[in-house]
C-alpha cells in the first residue's frame, strides 16, 4: 500500500524506474545479529513506478520492458536514492541500468 502511495507522489520520466530494495538480512538462522557494516548490499528490488519509456530518433516512445510489480536485479552501485512518505527509501534507475528481471 505504501509503495502505491509513493508511486502516486513520484512518476518517473522517460526510461526511469522507481524501485524499492528488498530488506537486508539482519539475523542469521541461528539468531546471531549481523552488524550493519557486515550486511551485504541487497540487489533485489520491486518495481514501484515506471516512466513512459525512452524516445527514439523520430520522437516516438519506446515502451519499457519492465512493469510495476516486477522483481528486478540491480547493480551493486548506482541509482538515485529518494526518500518519500514515512521515511521510506526508494531508488531511481534508468531502465538500461537494471541487470535482469526475476521470474517467479
Amino acid at each position: 500500500m505504501a509503495a502505491a502511495a509513493a508511486a502516486k507522489k513520484l512518476l518517473p520520466l522517460f526510461d526511469r524506474v522507481l524501485v524499492q530494495r528488498a530488506e537486508a538480512i539482519t539475523k542469521t538462522k541461528g539468531g546471531i545479529v549481523i552488524p550493519e557494516k557486515a550486511q551485504e548490499k541487497v540487489q533485489k528490488a520491486t518495481v514501484v513506478a515506471v516512466g513512459p519509456g525512452a524516445r527514439n530518433n523520430k520522437g516516438e516512445h519506446i515502451p519499457p520492458t519492465i512493469k510495476v510489480g516486477d522483481e528486478v536485479l540491480l547493480p551493486e552501485y548506482g541509482g538515485t536514492k529518494v526518500i518519500l512518505g514515512e521515511n521510506r527509501e526508494y531508488h531511481l534507475f534508468k531502465e538500461s541500468d537494471i541487470l535482469a528481471k526475476l521470474d517467479g
